[in-house]
């Protein structure tokens, strides 16, 4: 008399000599099961470089403010140091408030423009993307 039930992993059959242990037999019907996305760094890449191209998008116009500031700050910096070389040198002095300029001529152009960062998030988003798609891909192991 033979008794057999079904495990989820292991087919148990009592025989004679005790039970036997038989693996389940592959199906070749049925494709490996990929892990979940989320175990994927190139998943969490692709998804923190587009929230840093969201980020750049929400913050650019106060970012492109304060950067107006600080290079006009830098500007002013540079100028009072040329002055003190020319003093030091014992050259005539020049007011600097009087030869100061409008910030946008004088650098009508960020010194750091927000271009780069958003080629930066863009170029990082890109190459996630693709290195997921490449691993995600079916036929590769």
């Amino acid at each position: 008399m033979r008794k057999s039930f079904s495990l989820p992993s292991l087919r148990v059959v009592r025989g004679e000599r005790g039970p036997a242990l038989n693996p389940p037999k592959a199906s070749p019907e049925i494709p490996p099961r990929l892990p979940p996305l989320t175990d994927s760094g190139w998943f969490w890449a692709f998804l923190f470089s587009l929230m840093a191209l969201v980020g750049i998008a929400l913050i650019s116009p106060k970012w492109d403010w304060r950067q107006r500031q600080l290079e006009g700050r830098f500007l002013g910096r540079q100028q009072a140091a040329v002055e003190r070389q020319r003093r030091a040198a014992g050259l005539e002095e020049v007011n600097l408030a009087e030869t100061a300029a409008d910030r946008e001529v004088v650098a009508p152009a960020r010194i750091v423009p927000a271009w780069t960062l958003i080629v930066l998030a863009t170029t990082a988003a890109a190459a996630s993307a693709a290195m997921l798609w490449r691993e995600r891909r079916p036929g590769s192991s």
